[in-house]
């Protein structure tokens, strides 16, 4: 049986994880302030290990586990952050990971999870099911899976992050906020989400979506779990999901506000800024969450906003032309 999502079970994971994650820092700059027109704060996931926040959930999923089931090896899908967390946490512990990759994920993501030891089985995204290569490869092979966003040890080590923001708006003395999460699966929203209500009620959780795959931002309004027409083609691979999770969408409409939805365009904007103004790389998926910080002011009424850099795991020729671009 899955143990509930609590702040108990994040405050274990966050035990689990000292040592090992980053605490990444909170980041501003005067230029962006002046574009959004109110305060801005940047987490800085981007610069966790393997680039991006999914190493905490990862490291805590992984070092849940009984000896003799980890032994045995760790399962994975993903398109790339999560594949790269998993990798490098399994090698730490010395067991193989084996990850399922969408066959145009980018390529970095790709050979950085080999580069870390992981065993990449990829699919056709648009034809092939993750899910039931998954549980094929599990059975046979004897692997544990662990999700990329459905998983309570997971949601609880992204939480993390969300006691960072709490601790740090606290140092600032910011008692009232917008915290703008980039937003997939709803893994590290949901994680935020509890652990601001038990530690800063008054940070109020944000879903950020790119155009087109906006299932959250829809699955709030109507309250129920929506699915997304397309599962593939967004510049936004990192948080292309076909529908929120079964466990983090409950959390997502008891805590979150209106979702807010930035175009492709706009988060190549918002990578280009970031660069430039925090000097931080920040992939399109990872920069959504800036995106609609910067550029959806009027659906924002907090004088301060947080919003997290969740990814810097851009393809050099995507990163180039956000720079070029804009």
């Amino acid at each position: 049986m899955q143990p509930t999502v609590t702040i108990d079970l994040i405050a274990a994971a966050r035990t689990r994880l000292a040592g090992h994650a980053l605490k990444t820092p909170l980041l501003s700059s005067p230029h962006l302030d002046d574009i959004a027109g109110r305060r801005v704060l940047i987490k800085a996931e981007c610069l966790q290990h393997t680039g991006s926040f999914k190493f905490r959930g990862a490291w805590s999923a992984i070092s849940a586990l009984s000896d003799q089931t980890r032994s045995r090896g760790i399962l994975a899908y993903s398109s790339g952050n999560h594949a790269q967390g998993i990798a490098m946490a399994a090698r730490a512990f010395g067991v193989p990971a084996v990850i399922i990759m969408p066959s145009d994920a980018p390529a970095p993501k790709i050979q950085g999870t080999r580069a870390l030891g992981g065993e990449v089985v990829l699919y056709d995204r648009a034809n092939e099911s993750r899910e039931e290569i998954g549980e094929s490869l599990a059975l046979d092979r004897g692997l544990t899976l662990i999700r990329p966003y459905d998983d309570p040890q997971v949601i609880a080590g992204q939480g993390t992050c969300g006691l960072e923001i709490a601790e740090q708006a606290s140092e600032l003395g910011i008692q009232q906020a917008d915290v703008i999460v980039c937003c997939g699966g709803g893994g590290l929203t949901s994680g935020i989400a509890l652990a601001l209500e038990a530690h800063a009620p008054g940070l109020r959780v944000r879903p950020a979506e790119p155009e087109g795959f906006d299932d959250v931002a829809r699955s709030l309004r109507s309250g129920k779990r929506e699915t997304n027409a397309a599962q593939s083609g967004g510049l936004c691979d990192a948080i292309l999901t076909p529908s929120p999770g079964e466990l983090t969408f409950p959390i997502l409409h008891r805590l979150c506000g209106p979702g807010l939805v930035a175009t492709d365009d706009e988060a190549l904007r918002a990578m280009s800024l970031a660069f430039q103004h925090l000097n931080v790389v920040a992939e399109p998926g990872g920069a959504i969450a800036l995106a609609a910080a910067l550029f959806r002011k009027s659906e924002i009424e907090s004088d301060t906003v947080i919003c997290t850099i969740s990814g810097g795991n851009a393809a050099p020729e995507i990163f180039a032309r956000a720079i070029t671009r804009h």
